[in-house]
């Protein structure tokens, strides 16, 4: 695809904790789960992002929303590490996290937590942009709020991409005219009020009829689990599209399986019918294939929320939430910058009080000490990273300081999506217009980025030259003047020398 898969809704933090179960409760008749491992993974919209991601030639664009919490900041470096793109939206309240807890591959207790859906914040020029300009957009409704948002909607309403929308029966209804909604049994059994009693192909067959009618949409597929999907599209007969084989295994993901990959086939061209097909034989192959558990790749090292050993009130993903948060409650101005401040000098705290003159508050995103070393050397960082945070939380201009462990301040940035990022240095050299790597990714969310004045003459990797310079001048001063050298001959040292005197 020469354009984006554009994938817009509710995005959720996933987490299958898995044990062992070999007693009893004693206060109470439950088994006790030991737990032995447990893996992160993005859920509901992310999910769908991450497999369409996945997908060979495939460009994937996240609208979603984020809070301003830890869970939020997990989802970003996790998505980021899957390749999708995520414009954000703000987020009213906390992340929502759906807990499986597991033993011997079968989950024993889901636990939600992250309370009501909050309100997502209007989306930015660029996200209507990215929807305008989408090869397809997958809705990928999970029933807390985004796909309702009405500036999206309007969105979704124009864009002359096929758009796909899997429902929610706590969502909203879908825009009129989508190329093809993806309910399963149950959603079609609660949004078209199907009447007990009848046998799953009708109830299917009547409530795929009764969805197309109502949201004019173009077709309709009802997704029946190990027995295929039921495709209304061309008059009052359905299509029956089977399953290639008996699909035994863990089910969760594999409607997000399907929506992703009907989404994909419908931006090569395929028919509506063709795209179901291969819908229902990827979703088989994914439940057949071991499931959501096998089909991501293994999630990234989520990093500590503190910092051993260091003072967590300003260092820290909570610290940098609890900041932000309190700031944007209050109307003010987000502000972040970012690098790896190894050896903090004159330049450095310039740039940091700077930064802090233009908004509210200054969040400094450190490059961790596996990050600085990826990008200067094995033989950086000179500071540990809980030192160089120490340092920068004690200067009065930076109120909280956030570690990050890849190359780049991506996953963190669209996380904490600054009204302004500042950088420090000369990026107009040359006579042209300044480069600034994070310009666009910032714009996503309709913040702004700048440069302010550095102190020439400073430069950490300088400072470090210069300090091993001194230390190889001194080695040789040192050598020449070394007493234990032999003296000149006749010199009074030399009877000094024999009598042992050091």
């Amino acid at each position: 695809m020469r354009r984006p898969l554009v994938v817009v809704g509710d995005t959720l933090l996933d987490r299958d904790v898995e044990g062992a179960v070999n007693r009893l409760c004693p206060d109470s008749p439950v088994p006790v789960l030991d737990e032995t491992s447990s893996t992160d993974r993005p859920g509901g919209a992310g999910l769908a992002a991450a497999f369409a991601a996945a997908a060979p030639g495939t460009e994937v664009v996240l609208v979603t929303a984020l809070a301003d919490d830890a869970g939020a900041a997990r989802l970003s470096s996790l998505l980021a590490a899957a390749g999708v793109q995520v414009y954000a939206l703000g987020l009213a309240g906390g992340t929502p996290e759906k807990v499986r807890l597991r033993a011997q591959g079968r989950v024993l207790l889901r636990h939600d937590r992250g309370g009501a859906a909050g309100e997502p914040s209007p989306p930015a020029e660029a996200v209507l942009r990215a929807i305008a300009d989408a090869a397809v957009v997958l809705v990928s409704d999970y029933g807390r709020g985004v796909a309702g948002q009405p500036a999206l909607r309007a969105a979704l309403a124009g864009t002359r991409a096929p758009v796909v929308w899997d429902p929610h029966p706590r969502g909203p209804a879908a825009v009129p005219g989508v190329h093809l909604a993806t309910p399963n049994e149950s959603e079609v059994r609660e949004l078209a009020k199907v009447p007990p009693g009848e046998t799953r192909l009708a109830t299917a067959s009547r409530g795929a009829l009764e969805l197309r009618q109502r949201w004019r949409a173009r077709a309709v597929a009802v997704t029946m689990g190990g027995d295929g999907a039921l495709l209304c599209h061309a008059g009052p007969t359905p299509l029956i599209v089977p399953a290639p084989a008996t699909a035994d295994g863990d089910t969760c993901g594999a409607g997000d399986r399907f929506a992703a990959t009907a989404a994909i086939a419908l931006a090569r061209g395929a028919l509506v019918s063709e795209a179901v097909q291969e819908g229902v034989t990827e979703a088989c192959a994914y439940v057949t294939g071991g499931g959501v558990a096998t089909a991501l790749p293994p999630p990234v090292r989520p990093l500590p929320s503190v910092v051993s050993g260091v003072p967590t009130e300003r260092i820290g993903v909570v610290a940098a939430a609890t900041v932000v948060s309190e700031v944007r409650a209050a109307g003010g101005t987000v502000v972040a910058t970012g690098g790896c401040f190894d050896l903090l000098h004159a330049g450095h705290v310039a740039t940091l009080q700077a930064a802090r003159q233009l908004g509210d508050c200054l969040v400094v995103c450190l490059n961790s000490d596996a990050s600085v070393a990826e990008l200067k050397g094995p033989d950086r960082p000179v500071m540990p990273q809980g030192d160089r945070s120490r340092l920068l939380a004690a200067l009065s201009c930076v109120d909280a300081v956030m570690i990050f462990d890849e190359s780049t301040p991506q996953a963190t940035l669209t996380w904490l999506r600054p009204d302004i990022w500042v950088k420090g240095g000369d990026y107009a050299t040359g006579g042209g217009e300044p480069v600034l790597p994070e310009a666009e990714l910032v714009r996503r969310w309709g913040g702004h980025t700048v440069v302010v004045p550095y102190l020439d003459g400073r430069s950490t990797t300088d400072m470090i030259a210069a300090a091993h310079e001194r230390g190889r001048r001194g080695v040789a001063s040192a050598s020449t003047a070394d007493p234990r050298a032999d003296p000149p001959s006749g010199s009074a040292a030399g009877p000094r020398r024999s009598a042992g005197i050091r």
